[in-house]
């Protein structure tokens, strides 16, 4: 092909304006998230747009370095044409060589990508179905890597062992029923495994026997941009209801407190969770769908305004024995949000901590009911009494005067 032909291929012309779009498009939607973010350090945008025009000049480059090397070895053959000689460059054998090493190079890259890279795939699991799905994860796996290897072995193998040469003539071969009858029969038993595996996985996490002796414990998540809020029950272990026409400045939830079970509700900065105990989670949203998850409890779900959605799990290692395990005295579980919401999407994440029974116990008794003062007020509710004074004598000492290193105790 021509230099002049090669520039005015319509496939080049395409390949550039995409290129052109992409990049122009990567820099106008990275002006936009940076002045969207009021508290970020200010972007010099003329850099930007100056890395955009240098990536394009690369790829013309390498295009015309291409060119010219075609043009180049057209005029050698045509040379060697013109003196009598016979081509110079067997293409057939070329072709074969470069598919060979391409499949020597692509099957080192799926070495090299397992060993560097298969550490970074999942987290340790640390919940009970979270086993399952890795097990699942694994088979699949091993199963597609198999398959991806031997396919791609005789694919290029074939294409460098029966490349085309004079001295051989072509096998012309159509059809083999058994060929057909095993490549389709096989891939379906696989798949159907797979697919059985699957299926018994996702009931046995969605559709689970509850046991009335051994409750969920239930905590809300409510997702906004950017934050979660969480409630946990009061001593009646049911969260309340709430409604999105009930949402105020005071109450920012919409939590409908004519709802016994809404009362003695908790907020809580964190998540806190029992190991060994259920716990169910009641996910809503506020504006747009956000994506709960929880990477080492394999825990991913939507929340979608106006709809409630559910997820049962067991948590099967503490906040210490992970710490333990990772050699990481500041390793801490997180939720996040696995779907991109917007500019703050990044900085969506609350702390998840898993100890023991006893200990959730003392943290959720510390928490404060979200009922206050004011909704008890909007909601028609009685309002709590006012703490009794202390006595005016002068043997009496104020309930508040605790002394800095003494701790103050409940009788």
């Amino acid at each position: 092909m021509s230099l002049r032909k090669f520039i005015t291929n319509k496939t080049t012309a395409a390949l550039a304006v995409l290129l052109t779009v992409f990049a122009n498009t990567s820099a106008f939607a990275q002006e936009a998230s940076v002045a969207g973010a009021a508290a970020a350090p200010k972007v010099d945008m003329g850099e930007v747009y100056k890395s955009v025009i240098f990536y394009i000049l690369i790829f013309l480059a390498v295009c015309l370095f291409i060119a010219i090397i075609g043009k180049s070895i057209k005029v050698y053959e045509l040379s060697r044409e013109a003196q009598g000689k016979p081509v110079g460059i067997n293409w057939n054998r070329v072709h074969a060589s470069l598919f060979a090493l391409f499949l020597v190079l692509g099957l080192y890259g799926v070495y090299w990508e397992y060993t560097v890279h298969g550490s970074m795939l999942l987290p340790a699991a640390a919940s009970e179905h979270g086993k399952k799905i890795d097990e699942m994860f694994n088979l699949t796996l091993i199963i597609t890597t198999i398959v991806f290897i031997a396919t791609h072995i005789l694919l290029f193998g074939f294409s460098y062992i029966y490349r085309y040469s004079a001295k051989r003539k072509a096998y012309y071969y159509p059809h083999n029923n058994t060929i057909e009858k095993i490549w389709t029969i096989v891939p379906a038993l696989v798949l159907t495994v797979l697919v059985l595996m699957g299926f018994l996985t996702w009931r046995s996490i969605f559709f689970k026997t509850e046991d009335p002796n051994h409750k969920p414990l239930q905590i809300e998540v409510t997702s906004e941009q950017f934050k979660w809020s969480i409630r946990y029950p009061g001593a009646d272990g049911i969260v309340g209801d709430k409604n999105y026409k009930l949402t105020t400045a005071t109450n920012q939830l919409g939590i409908d407190f004519k709802d016994i079970h809404s009362r003695d509700d908790e907020m809580a900065d964190e998540m806190v969770i029992p190991v060994g105990k259920p716990v169910k989670l009641i996910l809503t949203s506020k504006d747009v769908i956000h994506s709960f998850y929880m990477p080492h409890f394999r825990v991913q779900l939507n929340t979608v305004p106006g709809m409630k959605t559910f997820f049962e799990f067991t948590p099967t290692k503490t906040t210490a024995q992970m710490q333990q395990e990772t050699n990481d005295p500041n390793f801490k579980f997180l939720f996040l949000c696995a779907k991109i919401c917007g500019s703050g999407h990044y900085n969506m994440q609350k702390v998840v901590r898993v100890v023991s029974d006893a200990e959730y116990k003392t943290w959720i008794a510390e928490q404060k009911t979200y009922l206050n003062d004011d909704l008890r007020k909007q909601f028609n509710l009685p309002v709590a009494p006012a703490a009794p004074k202390a006595a005016s004598d002068s043997t009496a000492k104020d309930s508040a005067a605790v002394k800095p290193n003494q701790m103050a105790l409940n009788k």
